[in-house]
Parts: structure tokens; C-alpha cells; sequence
């Protein structure tokens, strides 16, 4: 079994369910299956093979889910890369996973145009058409680009379903998932079908996902967040996927209302900003049964206060993409607790080890490492890095955490992003929770910059709702809460924070920039 053989038997058993809803239109598990074989053709006839490289510059529309399923179909491997990635970032991952053929939204033409010079190993570049008269712009391209470039539609249109089938094993690549890259180049987690079926049957089964679900996708499909929870977990159960094409609060709960939806999944910086939102009825919510939080920290006083409001259960987890990416979730069918990503899911170690590697007792700060069947292959033409990252089968994650006696894991911060204050350790979470708290703020991050006496200082940055209050005041708040060493030297106000495309707040950019200055 694998992802791909997994809708085949809902198709063929169910073929008239809905599999995913898009800008008012629903498409079934039979048409689902029958585009994705049509594709897979095309795909083929363009002389894509078992092993070859296909990127995707795609976004959350029924284009990306009928690519990587034709993609993984062929047994060729999916590269999802971030459209909104500066023609550079872009460049770099297409060349170092040595795709073969890019599939692109039709507004990246301009960036295809000059690719094909670039990039003569990439065979053909697919156009998906989201605006009006995507062919007149195809007449439109000089004489050299015409011939590899194609119409996604028109493929789909005229190709012959997929021959012979492709037989995929288990420990084939089935995504390359290029990490973000903050500390230096982008490296390509190799995620197997063996990868990314078990984490998203495990995922499903934990978070008791059934055909009746109505599960919302405004994360942003190409990232491994959204990939296994709201999109390959929530196929393989037979349920529905609510295609939100970017996230704003009055669209998610348009369509919550509109689909009956009973999963949201989002990153905290959405929570936020939904909590926030004020043309709301929280009545409107109704219908979700479960609210998921991933990605970075949930906010403790956020998630009492969204829980509050919309009087649902929101239940915090953990991943990353070399893990395909879930480890840990509050369970559903027992205790939540505020702050914790939760236990280890079905089939995944969770551990919390020393400088060692040696298990620590409960209570106690270490590393977080897993080990399961959803952990990568390695880093794609990366060894050392790889040797680096996983040893003697475990993943090293680069996070602190601790676990309590019951087996909740509680994320205490990112490794390299640990302030030490004259030899004390002060992590950023634990200051930005307290900010947090603070009636005031909208938003808060924390970094440590290099200080003359203590080695290291605690540098806040916030963003107010009450335009009034003073950096003082806000000194002064910290102070009641935290320890003098934890208490941040320097708090600037900012209109916003800069984010990444799934909302996490980038404390790299804002230490970068403050010591720029």
C-alpha cells in the first residue's frame, strides 16, 4: 500500500464521495483518480520516468493534488517548491534536485521564460492557468521557449490515462521537501512513499479522521504541514479537503460555514489573527470538532482565548519535514494540556537525550530525538549532513524539550536559539509566553543579541493593539513574571513581524537585521 494505491481503492469503491472542494465546485474520489491517471499519461508522454524529478511551483489549488499524485504514480519524485520563493531560492532548488520537468503557476511565466536558458536540463515546463487566456500568452513566447513549454488543461484534455502501471516501493523517494534553509543553503529531506504513508495513516488514526470529515486547507499545500495532515491524511481516510486558496480569516470562515467543516489546521500567527477578527459569529465554528496547532509555539493565553471564543478543543502538535513531519499531538480522546505538543502518535519514539545522547529523566531540559518509519532516507546528495542529522537511527531535531511523567513532551525552545545572560540560560519561548499574556500585544518574538557585560542580552520585539502603552510599562510587566536575567533589555515596536509563507515568525530575520544596524 502507499498513497497513491490508497485513493485507487476509495475511488473504486466510493467513486461518487467528494474528495475536494475548490471555488464553489466539488470533484469526486472517481474524478480525482481519473485526472490524476489522465495526468500521469501526460507526464509520460513527455518521457517522464520512474526516478525522475518533477518540481511543483504551485499553490493550494486542485493543479498541485492532481501533480503529486500523477507524480507519485510514475513513481517519479514530487519537489514542492514554495511560488512566492525569489527567482534565486528557486533556482537553487530546481538545479540542486535536478528536476526534469517544472510545473508552474501560469503567473511565473515570466520566470519560465527565462528558466529554459538557465536550466537546459529541465525538459518541459507544465503552465497551470489561474488567470484568463493562458494560451494567447503561450502564442505569445519567442519561437525557443514554445516548444517546452505546455498547458496543463490541454495535457489533461488529450492525454491517454497512465499504460502500464509503475511499481513503487516502499523505500522509493516520493517527495524531496527542501527545509528552509536558515542556516545556510536549503537541504532536500528524501521522504519515501514508505516516509509519508505511515505518517499519514498514523496522523489520521490519531486524530480519529473519518470519511465524514470536512478537513480546511488554507496552509499552504506545498509545505509538510499541510501535506500530510491537510491533504494525505484526510484522502486516505476517504474524507473531504476544503481547498482555501490563501489564508485570510473571512474566507476560512466563509468556508467553514458554507462545507460544514469539522478540521481546521493552521500555525499560530492564523489563530491570531482569526481570534482577532471582528465580523465573526463564533456560532459560525460550530462545526469543527478539532482544531489543530503546528508549525512554531502556540501562545498559551491565544489558545485559551481562541478556545473561548469558538468553544473548540485546539490541539497542539509537533513536526518537521525530515520526520514526514508529525511526531507528536494531544490526543483527542484524553487530556489536552496547554502548552505541550502532546504524546508520541502511533508507531513514533519521542526521546529527550543529553550532549550523549543519553535519555534524561522527566522534568529535564535536553534534545528532542525520534525515531519511526516516518523518518527521511537523508538529505538528497547531502551524506555528511545526513550523518549529522540522523545517528544510529535516530533524529536529531536540533529542538529542547522536556517530557513530564505521563509522556507529554513540552518543546522549551530551538537549540540555536538559546540566550545565555551571564551564564544563564533564558529561552525565548518562555519570555514571548509572558508577553503574550500582556492585554496589549498582538504579537511578540524574542531573540538574543551579543551585550558588552553579560555576553548576551533578551531583545524583544512587539506589536501593540493598545497604541498607548509605553516600553516602560512593558519592562515593567516582565518584571513582575519573570527573573531580572529573563527580562528584556531592549523592546522595540514594530507594525509587523516578518513571517515565512506559513506564518511562523522569523526570529533569524529580526536577529540579522538587528545586528546589521
Amino acid at each position: 500500500m502507499n498513497l497513491v494505491t490508497s485513493v485507487q481503492g476509495i475511488a473504486s469503491q466510493e467513486p461518487h464521495r467528494t474528495a475536494y472542494h475548490f471555488m464553489g465546485k466539488g470533484t469526486t474520489y472517481g474524478e480525482f483518480d481519473q485526472s490524476v491517471a489522465k495526468f500521469a499519461g501526460a507526464l509520460q508522454e513527455l518521457g517522464v520516468e520512474k526516478g525522475d524529478h518533477v518540481a511543483f511551483l504551485l499553490s493550494n489549488t486542485p493543479h498541485f493534488l492532481i501533480s503529486l499524485y500523477a507524480t507519485m504514480r510514475l513513481g517519479a519524485t514530487a519537489v514542492p517548491i514554495n511560488p512566492i520563493y525569489s527567482p534565486d531560492e528557486i533556482a537553487y532548488i530546481v538545479k540542486n534536485s535536478d528536476a526534469k520537468v517544472v510545473i508552474a503557476l501560469d503567473k511565473l511565466l515570466p520566470l519560465v521564460e527565462k528558466a529554459h536558458l538557465a536550466f537546459p536540463a529541465v525538459a518541459d515546463y507544465i503552465m497551470c492557468e489561474t488567470e484568463p487566456d493562458l494560451a494567447g500568452k503561450l502564442q505569445q513566447l519567442p519561437t525557443e521557449v514554445k516548444g517546452k513549454v505546455s498547458d496543463f488543461t490541454e495535457l489533461l484534455k488529450k492525454a491517454p490515462a497512465i499504460g502500464t502501471e509503475v511499481e513503487v516501493a516502499t523505500d522509493d523517494n516520493a517527495v524531496i521537501l527542501y527545509t528552509s534553509g536558515t542556516t545556510g543553503k536549503p537541504k532536500g529531506a528524501m521522504l519515501t512513499h514508505g516516509n509519508l504513508y505511515s505518517n499519514a495513516r498514523d496522523v489520521g488514526e490519531y486524530l480519529k479522521m473519518t470519511p465524514d470529515d470536512r478537513v480546511i486547507a488554507t496552509l499552504p499545500v506545498f509545505h509538510v504541514f499541510a501535506l500530510t495532515v491537510v491533504v494525505n491524511a484526510p484522502l486516505m481516510q476517504g474524507a473531504e479537503i476544503v481547498l482555501v486558496p490563501r489564508f485570510n480569516p473571512k474566507e476560512v470562515f466563509d468556508a467553514v460555514k458554507s462545507r460544514k467543516a469539522t478540521v481546521f489546521a493552521g500555525v499560530p500567527t492564523m489563530y491570531n489573527f482569526m481570534y482577532q477578527y471582528p465580523d465573526v459569529d463564533p456560532a459560525d465554528f460550530n462545526t469543527v470538532r478539532l482544531a489543530i496547532s503546528g508549525g512554531s509555539a502556540l501562545p498559551v493565553a491565544l489558545l485559551h482565548n481562541f478556545e473561548n471564543k469558538f468553544n473548540v478543543r485546539v490541539s497542539e502538535g509537533y513536526g518537521l519535514s525530515e520526520a514526514s513531519p508529525v511526531t507528536c499531538f494531544n490526543p483527542v480522546d484524553r487530556e489536552r494540556k496547554a502548552g505541550s505538543i502532546g504524546t508520541s502518535i502511533i508507531n513514533v519514539e519521542n526521546k529527550v537525550v543529553n550532549e550523549l545522547g543519553e535519555e534524561v529523566p522527566p522534568g529535564e531540559v535536553g534534545e528532542l530525538i525520534v525515531r519511526g518509519p516516518n523518518v527521511m532516507k537523508g538529505y538528497y546528495k547531502m551524506p555528511e549532513e545526513t550523518s549529522a542529522t540522523i545517528r544510529d537511527g535516530w533524529l536529531y531535531t536540533g529542538d529542547l524539550a522536556r517530557v513530564d511523567e505521563e509522556g507529554y513532551f513540552f518543546i522549551v525552545d530551538r537549540k540555536k536559539d538559546l540566550v545565555i545572560v551571564g551564564g544563564y540560560n533564558v529561552y525565548p519561548r518562555e519570555v514571548e509566553e509572558v508577553l503574550f499574556t500582556h492585554p496589549g500585544i498582538t504579537e511578540a518574538a524574542v531573540v538574543g543579541l551579543p551585550d558588552p557585560d553579560f555576553g548576551e542580552a533578551v531583545h524583544a520585539y512587539v506589536v501593540l493593539k493598545d497604541q498607548d502603552l509605553t516600553i516602560d510599562e512593558l519592562k515593567s510587566y516582565c518584571a513582575e513574571h519573570l527573573a531580572k536575567y529573563k527580562v528584556p533589555k531592549h523592546i522595540e515596536i514594530l507594525d509587523e513581524l516578518p513571517k515565512n509563507t506559513t506564518g511562523k515568525i522569523l526570529r533569524r530575520a529580526l536577529k540579522d537585521q538587528a545586528i546589521s544596524k
